[in-house]
């Protein structure tokens, strides 16, 4: 599906354009366009790309890749080229998933490029076209930074999550660690490592489009990319912080199960050494010989009884007082 607006000087905007009109709008400096191809098919995207806007057939094959490919951005002289990945909308810790957003950004025209069935970002700004007349002032710069901005927001959502899990974690792992414990440090751990796999080179794309290097990005612009790049620095630095208080609480977690397991085996340990004597003792008596003196005795047997008891007294003493339990 495409969808196509023009954007006048007066801060006016002409949505559902035809291809022609978008053809004939690119001619007309005072304006500027923004093509939308939304889960649009591969003839659409080569017609749109390569026919209408003639971009380099490298960017093209980029849009029509279906595997997962690193953000970048691409300068090819009269625009630039963005790859940049959102969160699907049902992501969450157990299960994070990304989409690829593909921007091109000339000086009058802003064409954004996605496979998927949707993309909250783009759609946001789509809504916020009627309401909010700098998206059309300040030209196709700025509409690419208010998309971009969205889309890094959509990001905070899963870093709150994170801190829930985490207060969790950190009150079970000294509670009662579990295997399922242990897995969801595991779970939170995998997902902190692809957030930041997907973060840090979308920050260095931002950071490239802060410094002076793209004439399509202008000044005043600049300062808001600048803006995006801070909130991604901030996002890699708890990813940063949160990667490490989890490997703090799988430490804690193994430290735990293995005092656990200590004090389960002294316990064990202890129970055995004050029945050994005990199993000694009673297995002199469970000897079958015929000429045993105490077997005859009429107090033999509750004499047998408190040598246990003080086999047993006595080795409890002992145990408490060099403080072995």
């Amino acid at each position: 599906m495409i969808h196509a607006v023009v954007f006048h000087q007066d801060g006016s905007c002409s949505k559902d354009l035809s291809l022609n009109q978008v053809n004939q709008t690119l001619q007309m400096p005072d304006k500027f366009v923004w093509v939308s191809l939304e889960n649009s098919s591969d003839s659409e995207i080569n017609t749109t790309l390569l026919e209408l806007f003639h971009f380099h057939h490298l960017a093209v094959e980029d849009c029509l890749s279906s595997g997962y490919q690193t953000p970048k951005v691409d300068d090819f002289t009269d625009y630039i080229f963005l790859i940049i990945h959102a969160l699907r909308p049902a992501s969450n810790l157990e299960k994070l998933e990304t989409m690829e957003l593909n921007l091109f950004i000339g000086n009058n025209f802003l064409v954004t490029c996605y496979k998927d069935l949707v993309m909250p970002p783009v759609e946001f700004v789509w809504r916020r076209l009627d309401r909010d007349n700098r998206l059309a002032i300040h030209g196709p710069d700025f509409l690419a930074h208010a998309i971009l901005d969205t889309l890094v927001d959509d990001y905070m959502p899963i870093l709150d999550e994170m801190d829930e899990e985490i207060e969790w974690l950190e009150e079970k792992v000294l509670s009662t660690p579990d295997p399922k414990t242990l897995e969801r440090i595991l779970n939170l751990k995998h997902t902190v490592m692809s957030l930041r796999r997907i973060i840090s080179p979308q920050r260095e794309v931002m950071n490239r489009l802060t410094r002076d290097e793209f004439p399509q990005i202008d000044r005043q612009s600049r300062i808001y990319f600048r803006d995006i790049y801070d909130h991604l620095v901030r996002i890699q630095d708890l990813c940063e912080n949160i990667r490490d208080i989890v490997s703090g609480a799988m430490d804690i977690y193994l430290n735990s199960t293995s005092l656990r397991l200590n004090v389960i085996m002294k316990t064990l340990t202890i129970v055995s050494t004050i029945f050994l004597p005990l199993s000694f003792v009673a297995g002199i008596y469970g000897m079958n010989f015929h000429y045993m003196p105490e077997l005859s005795w009429k107090w033999g047997y509750p004499l047998v009884w408190l040598v246990f008891l003080l086999i047993v007294s006595g080795m409890i003493w002992y145990i408490r007082k060099n403080r072995w339990f």
